[in-house]
C-alpha cells in the first residue's frame, strides 16, 4: 500500500529535483507550443525566414547602402547584418513567448502542481526552432556571396547557450510581473523594438566611440551579437573582449534576478491567474 507523506516545505527543498522529475512535461509543452505555432497558418515555417530576411534587406539598404556604414572587415554587409539577426530574433521571440506563457497555461497552473519554471523555459524552445530555420538562409547567403566561414564556427553552440540565458533571465522576470500586472504585455513589444536599435544589429560595434564602449556594453545583447559575428565572420569580425565580459556579467545578473523574482512570486501564480 502506497503512503503519501505530507512534509512542510518539501516543494522548496526539492524544487530543482522536481524540474528533472517533470522533464517529460517539459517535452510535452515544448512540442505542443511548436505545433500550435505553425498549425493553421498561411505562411507556416516560411514566416521564420521571411521576417529576418526582410529586416536584413532593410538594414542593408539603409545602413550599408544609404548611410554607407562599414562592415566587419571584408565580410558582405548583408551577412554581417544577418549574423546579428539570428541571435536577436531568438532573443526577441523568446522574450515574447516566455512573458505570455503563464497566462496561456492558466488552466494547467490552477489544477496541478509542478515547477512553474518549466512553462516559460519550454516556450523558448519554439524560438530555438525559428532560429534553426532562419540559419538555413545564412547558409544560402554565404553560398551566394561565396563567403566561407572560419574555424570559429565551432564555438557557435556556446554562444547559442549564452543567447538562451540572455533571453530566459528577462523573460522569467517579465513573466512573473505579467501575471500580477497584465499591462506588462504592452511593454514587451516596446522593449524588443527599442532594444533592436541600441543593439549592433544593423551596424558594427566598431563604429561606437571608445568613450561610449562601457555604457554600450551594458546591453547584454551586445556581447551575444558580437560573439555570433565572431563565430560566423571569423577574422573579419573584431570582438571587444572586455566589453564581452561585461555583457556576460549583465547576462548573469539578469538571469539571477529573473529566477529570484519568478521564485518569489511563484506561490501566488495560481491565485492571481
Amino acid at each position: 500500500m502506497n503512503q503519501i507523506i505530507i512534509e512542510p516545505g518539501r516543494q522548496e527543498k526539492n524544487y530543482w529535483a522536481d524540474i528533472w522529475r517533470f522533464r517529460e512535461l517539459f517535452y510535452i509543452l515544448s512540442w505542443r507550443d511548436i505545433k500550435v505555432r505553425y498549425k493553421q497558418t498561411v505562411l507556416g515555417l516560411a514566416w521564420s525566414i521571411i521576417r529576418p530576411l526582410l529586416t536584413m534587406l532593410v538594414f542593408t539598404i539603409v545602413f550599408g547602402t544609404i548611410a554607407k556604414l562599414p562592415s566587419e572587415g571584408a565580410a558582405p554587409y548583408a551577412i554581417m547584418v544577418y549574423a546579428a539577426m539570428l541571435p536577436w530574433q531568438f532573443f526577441s521571440n523568446a522574450l515574447s513567448e516566455a512573458s505570455n506563457s503563464l497566462i496561456g497555461n492558466a488552466n494547467l497552473i490552477s489544477k496541478v502542481y509542478f515547477p512553474r519554471l518549466i512553462i516559460p523555459t519550454a516556450s523558448v524552445i519554439t524560438s530555438f526552432i525559428d532560429f534553426l530555420i532562419s540559419f538555413v538562409i545564412l547558409i544560402g547567403l554565404m553560398i551566394y556571396y561565396q563567403f566561407a566561414p572560419s574555424i570559429n564556427l565551432l564555438f557557435l553552440p556556446v554562444f547559442i547557450v549564452i543567447a538562451f540565458l540572455a533571453s530566459i533571465g528577462p523573460g522569467l522576470w517579465l513573466t512573473a510581473l505579467n501575471v500580477k500586472y497584465r499591462d506588462f504585455r504592452y511593454i514587451v513589444p516596446f522593449i524588443v523594438q527599442f532594444g533592436m536599435y541600441i543593439s549592433p544589429v544593423g551596424f558594427s560595434s566598431s563604429i561606437v566611440p571608445e568613450k561610449w564602449q562601457f555604457i554600450y556594453s551594458l546591453n547584454p545583447m551586445v556581447g551575444v551579437i558580437d560573439g555570433f559575428r565572431w563565430c560566423i565572420l571569423g577574422g573579419n569580425a573584431n570582438i571587444n573582449w572586455n566589453g564581452f565580459i561585461l555583457s556576460m556579467m549583465i547576462v548573469s545578473l539578469f538571469l539571477w534576478l529573473g529566477i529570484y523574482q519568478f521564485r518569489k512570486m511563484e506561490k501566488t501564480f495560481a491565485d492571481l491567474i
